[in-house]
């Protein structure tokens, strides 16, 4: 299946857009690890309509305008994960979940550090708020794009 990228500039740096011809597929970050999320080859595509609305969409979520996402979302991992990042767009804006409470929302509470590591490998980032995501002291933990810009997306939700 062919991925169309684009870029754009955000207040956390610049985001890749991916996405195929029905949904996307992931908001990737300025100084992303090549390994964290797999794709296929990109093709640059700034006209793609799913990419087009996902940056307006997140320029109305930077501005303060749009609390809730309402795209087409295509998820690829393994079970788990994707049981995961599902419960992740459950957690409310401006509220934050430990991955204790995101163990016991999946029906395993022995899960942790797989919740961790799932939500490490979160493809479709800020859509699917692994930023809200936080330790059990509350603490900002492990995060894709830097703890700086997990503190500032959680910022923009508090004001």
């Amino acid at each position: 299946m062919q991925l169309s990228f684009m870029e754009m500039a955000s207040p956390v740096g610049l985001l890749k857009l991916v996405a195929h011809d029905t949904a996307l597929v992931a908001v990737l970050w300025e100084n992303e690890d090549p390994k964290r999320v797999r794709l296929a080859e990109l093709i640059e595509d700034k006209k793609h309509p799913i990419l087009l609305e996902t940056q307006k969409q997140l320029n109305e979520y930077f501005s303060g305008q749009r609390k809730v996402f309402d795209l087409p979302l295509d998820f690829e991992g393994t079970e788990f994960q994707e049981k995961v990042w599902q419960v992740l767009l459950t957690i409310p804006f401006g509220e934050t979940r430990s991955y204790k409470q995101i163990a016991e929302q999946i029906g395993n509470v022995k899960a942790v550090r797989a919740v961790g590591a799932a939500n490490g490998k979160n493809p479709i980032s800020i859509i699917a708020p692994c930023h809200r995501v936080v330790g059990a002291n509350g603490k900002l933990v492990g995060f894709a794009g830097g703890l700086e810009n997990k503190d500032i997306l959680l910022k923009l939700e508090t004001l």
